[in-house]
């Protein structure tokens, strides 16, 4: 979905005036907060400062979420500042990345015939519980690794399944729950193994426990096999968390092909209250683009 002619205007207008105000100094704060859990990340509004200010800034325009893919690589002070300023603006705090692939290596083979690749796996997972305690975290996304040629899927699939067992017994205890995240193979990760939400559910299914269910990136699943309403609707019992990206571009709603009102009257239907990443670029670099972000989630929150 394009935003209207008339919304582009209108938030033309907002970004006009609000660039005006913050030329004098005066950020707009204390703005209506977001009916869903829209979590911007580090980077969204570069312009207003570091992770602690962005923080504030998002807080101050009605997001009540935050999204922090590299949070497990930041010093442990830099963890619990973080979480600190989270629960004093009563944000939540959405996924950090548990496992991610080597992508120049393309490893891990997770359903390979290495056993080595599937206890560093866990030996990631293990490490993370601890990065989810001082974050306050309650999911975290793992990436179920690539896919290895010379082996039958299924035999693959049966140890993905295999190990995601192993790893669900680590976070059951600690109430964590692994988001897997399918990743599309056109344009951005090609060789991986998990390519499609329907996939993650038959693995999901195949684990069985809280501790695994499927990480939704509506820009990876648009780009890979479309149909994102009946694809939530037909999976919906396994997703965990859900992120938000256009496409083309990876950027914010309406600057693609998706229509994201539509997806947020879904969700508001289903009562989804989980957290909702914006994993995602600004289509426009600086204040201007930031406005225009905010402007495009007030459009398709007011839907």
């Amino acid at each position: 979905m394009s935003l209207s002619r008339r919304t582009l205007l209108a938030g033309g207008a907002v970004a006009a005036a609000a660039a005006a105000r913050l030329a004098h100094g005066a950020a707009p704060s204390n703005a209506p907060r977001f009916s869903l859990k829209y979590a911007p990340h580090e980077g969204s509004f570069r312009s207003r400062g570091g992770r602690l200010e962005q923080i504030a800034f998002a807080a101050d325009q009605g997001f009540t979420a935050w999204e922090d893919n590299e949070a497990a690589a930041r010093p442990i002070a830099d963890q619990t500042a973080m979480a600190r300023a989270l629960e004093q603006r009563n944000m939540a705090m959405g996924v950090f990345v548990a496992s991610m692939p080597r992508w120049s290596e393309f490893r891990p083979l997770l359903g390979g015939n290495d056993n080595g690749d599937r206890e560093r796996f866990l030996a990631d997972i293990r490490a993370s519980v601890d990065v989810a305690r001082r974050l306050n975290a309650k999911h975290m996304t793992i990436v179920t690794g690539f896919m290895d040629r010379k082996l039958p899927v299924d035999i693959q699939t049966a140890r993905v399944i295999d190990v995601l067992r192993r790893a669900a017994e680590i976070c059951e205890p600690h109430g964590l729950t692994m988001v897997m995240e399918p990743l599309n193979t056109l344009v951005n990760h090609p060789g991986v193994f998990m390519t499609t939400v329907p996939q993650g559910y038959a693995v999901a299914r195949g684990v069985n426990s809280p501790a695994i269910k499927i990480l939704a990136d509506l820009y990876h699943e648009q780009i890979q096999a479309g149909n994102l309403i009946n694809t939530l609707d037909g999976c919906w019992d396994e997703i965990g968390y859900i992120q938000f990206g256009d496409n083309p571009g990876r950027n914010e709603p309406g600057s693609g092909e998706i229509n994201y009102r539509n997806i947020v009257r879904w969700l508001r239907a289903r009562k989804f209250a989980g957290v909702i990443g914006m994993e995602h670029g600004n289509s426009v670099e600086g204040r201007i683009g930031e406005e225009r972000l905010i402007a495009a989630y007030r459009e398709i929150d007011a839907a």
